[in-house]
């Protein structure tokens, strides 16, 4: 088959205009999904934002691996799921084997025993919310 310069050129043009257009419908799908994550990402966010923790030791101070309680109440977050107590270990948040559910009404009560002598650095969490931070010493 003889190829002309008028059909390569054809071709050409003809292969340029489908790879466009196949790159902008592309672009367009792709850029579809991304404006829904995003609208889903900011409905996430707000929710976040709504929800809350509170947390209050019964006591400031107490002896080492002596029991005390943290009780506090919870906002937009839902009832059965979990709530975790952290400790602020070297500048890093550690999880503590401790934790419980959300009660119906928001509530929540943890029996905690600490060993680490000193000012520790406690807050909850739940998923991505987190209580502010509180503090119990260990003598």
């Amino acid at each position: 088959m003889i190829v002309s310069k008028r059909y390569a050129l054809r071709l050409a043009a003809v292969g340029a205009i489908s790879a466009v257009s196949v790159a902008l419908a592309g672009t367009a799908m792709a850029a579809t999904p991304a404006a829904h994550s995003t609208s889903t990402g900011v409905a996430r966010t707000a929710a976040a934002a709504r929800a809350g923790i509170t947390a209050k030791p019964s006591v400031s101070s107490v002896r080492a691996w002596e029991q005390f309680r943290v009780t506090g109440k919870t906002v937009g977050l839902k009832s059965g799921s979990k709530v975790t107590l952290q400790q602020k270990q070297h500048g890093t948040w550690v999880t503590l084997p401790a934790s419980t559910p959300i009660s119906r009404d928001g509530s929540y009560s943890l029996r905690v025993k600490l060993g680490l002598k000193g000012k520790n650095d406690l807050r909850i969490v739940s998923g991505t919310v987190a209580s502010p931070v509180f503090n119990v010493t260990v003598r």
